[in-house]
């Protein structure tokens, strides 16, 4: 058998990774460099068959190296912040001819640090600034309301009414997405809303009776009764230095309220039913710890709570509202200043509530109790001088001494909680 005349030689070209190595250079787009073939590479040649290698080539060697992918950021119930970087991947190849090849890919994210991440602390700032604003909107509101409408059952229905709307109206768009609810979830939550009822209504039934001002100072006495409560309901041993905090609150209040030129025992009573039925809020809510986001508890409580409100105010007020009190109140301001007013405290009093909860969220506990504080302070202060309230130099001095020993009975307590975290976290697991 004659030759062939021209052979011909053909191959088989495979990469053969030599190296894969992590590059802590980032690049926007895929790069692929690729060494120029010689012209001599495309150049016909004869064909020539060789035999296929009986033994299989190990698998290529790969090799890595770089920095691991870094996340960072803190993590918290409402917010959540970080920055991923991802490194460049480069790898260098062969082929059978022995032209290199390298080859740079970076897989990015595209990533970017928004507003809040890049100015925590002016977020922070603007939280606090839009709590103290609209408590003090709102109490301002609420009370103008009370001077031309006094009917403080039917105010607590407007109140929760309005925020239940706004949370069912958030739901259905998805801000946020509402967290399912069975029956066990209802039966703890039930207590806390029946709680923020009472207390909610004491609060306006004593906003309606007396100045706002002096509401404050005897809802100042509320530390008090949270420190009772866990001494002699929940067996908590609460120390020495907390109680000595509290006697300039009780002094103070008890100066405040002997000579407060606006006092009466419907006002005084009502804030102090208020007080307790909010501590009994705080004693229920640590015992329904359900998982569940605070905005979709606040939520819940709302509904539940506004459920609560709906028959007193139809039993004490009903029957006067029915024959004299919306007459009343439409002529002397109007129908629409009438509805707009009921609308806009019950819409500041749920973004106010909502608020508090995201500035707690945002920040430690001390920062927090001290915030309290000062709230208090700025309501009390924008109170006297919008309605120019006259109060006796004894008032005045009662009513600061109260605010003096709520915020050093704050730092104590926000001291100690902090400490039981920290020691919390240091403990093995």
């Amino acid at each position: 058998m004659a030759s062939t005349a021209n052979p011909v030689q053909y191959s088989i070209k495979t990469p053969r990774i030599s190296s894969l190595h992590l590059s802590s250079t980032k690049v926007c787009c895929a790069k692929v460099l690729n060494s120029t073939r010689s012209p001599t590479s495309n150049a016909r040649r004869p064909l020539n068959f060789l035999p296929l290698p009986e033994k299989k080539e190990s698998s290529p060697r790969v090799s890595f190296c770089g920095e691991p992918l870094k996340f960072s950021g803190g993590s918290q119930q409402i917010r959540r912040r970080g920055t991923v970087d991802f490194p460049v991947v480069s790898a260098a190849a062969a082929d059978a001819d022995g032209h290199a090849h390298e080859i740079e890919i970076e897989v990015s994210d595209g990533y970017a640090e928004s507003f809040g991440e890049r100015f925590p602390a002016l977020v922070t700032g603007f939280f606090f600034f839009m709590w103290y604003f609209l408590n003090v909107i709102f109490n301002i509101l609420n009370k103008k309301v009370y001077n031309y409408f006094p009917y403080p059952y039917f105010v607590s229905v407007i109140h929760l009414l309005v925020g239940v709307v706004y949370c069912l109206v958030s739901w259905t768009v998805g801000l946020p997405k509402r967290a399912p609810i069975n029956k066990e979830l209802l039966v703890i939550l039930t207590p806390v809303a029946f709680c923020h009822a009472l207390g909610h209504v004491m609060s306006n039934v004593s906003f309606a009776a007396v100045a706002v001002s002096f509401t404050h100072t005897i809802k100042a006495l509320e530390p008090f009764f949270n420190a009772a409560a866990s001494q002699f309901v929940l067996g908590h041993q609460i120390p020495l230095s907390l109680w000595l905090s509290l006697a300039p609150v009780v002094i103070g209040v008890s100066m405040a309220s002997l000579t407060e030129l606006s006092f009466n025992w419907t006002g005084f009573i009502s804030a102090m039913i208020s007080n307790i039925a909010f501590t009994y809020r705080s004693i229920y809510s640590k015992k329904a710890m359900t998982g569940m986001d605070s905005t979709n508890v606040y939520a819940y409580t709302s509904i539940i709570a506004l459920l609560f409100c709906i028959p007193p105010a139809v039993l004490i007020e009903g029957p006067q509202l029915m024959q004299y009190g919306f007459k009343a109140a439409i002529a002397k301001v109007g129908l629409f200043k009438f509805l707009s007013g009921l609308f806009w405290i019950g819409m500041f009093y749920h973004l106010y509530n909502q608020l508090a909860t995201n500035t707690l969220e945002r920040v430690a506990p001390l920062t927090h109790a001290v915030g309290n504080v000062l709230k208090r302070v700025f309501v009390i202060g924008f109170s006297i001088v919008v309605f120019g309230n006259k109060i006796s130099t004894q008032t005045g001095i009662g009513t600061a001494v109260a605010i003096a020993g709520v915020a050093i009975y704050s730092l104590i307590k926000a001291n100690m909680e902090e400490g039981k975290r920290k020691a919390a976290l240091a403990a093995p697991s």
